[in-house]
């Protein structure tokens, strides 16, 4: 596995290496021992989530916050989606930047966001599914979010905007500047 790290600190690409013949194709998604060695941190995930969505669907921007933040490692399994990854970490020198990467069945990359970030994706492809690993448990309580379209944020979400479905409640979301952190 090749590991880079993005532009903000403790969000990295993950890489996988692929074993191809004519049968398929072999690679390894997930090794706990290997990911903590290359990312140089110590990361737990407990719950595995996965989402299936339609071209155009725009989930996020979400965190968790407090005791109640969770570290996530995202990747598709179907489809292709632009993932988004927003540092909220208000000390931090890259506060309020974000990173987009085409996430897809193809590339087969994965994006490790640490805490202290918002995350959110929109489906470029017809259909996509949608896998995340979590270090910690969700939290109705600490749940938090920021409008997509910030313009502070200023995120190109490749698609036109009468493209998108976005949910009511993330309709809701305030820009990050009106957030609680």
């Amino acid at each position: 596995m090749i590991v880079k790290e993005t532009k903000l600190k403790g969000c990295f690409v993950l890489e996988p290496i692929i074993f191809q013949d004519n049968r398929g194709y072999f690679f390894e998604s997930f090794n706990q021992n290997t990911f903590n060695k290359l990312i140089e941190q110590d990361i737990n995930f407990i719950q595995d989530n996965e989402s299936f969505s339609t071209k155009g669907a725009l989930r996020g921007l979400h965190y968790q916050r407090g005791e109640h933040a969770q570290a996530k490692l995202v990747r598709v399994i179907k489809g292709c989606v632009l993932d988004i990854a927003v540092d909220i970490r208000k000390d931090s020198p890259t506060f309020g930047k974000h990173v987009s990467l085409e996430l897809s069945e193809e590339n087969k990359m994965q994006l490790f966001i640490p805490r202290g970030f918002a995350h959110g994706f929109i489906v470029l492809s017809d259909t996509a599914i949608f896998s995340y690993k979590c270090d910690n448990f969700y939290n109705k309580e600490s749940e938090g979010g920021i409008i997509y379209n910030d313009k502070d944020l200023n995120i190109d979400w490749v698609l036109q905007e009468d493209e998108f479905i976005v949910s009511e409640k993330d309709m809701l979301l305030k820009p990050l500047s009106q957030t609680q952190l």
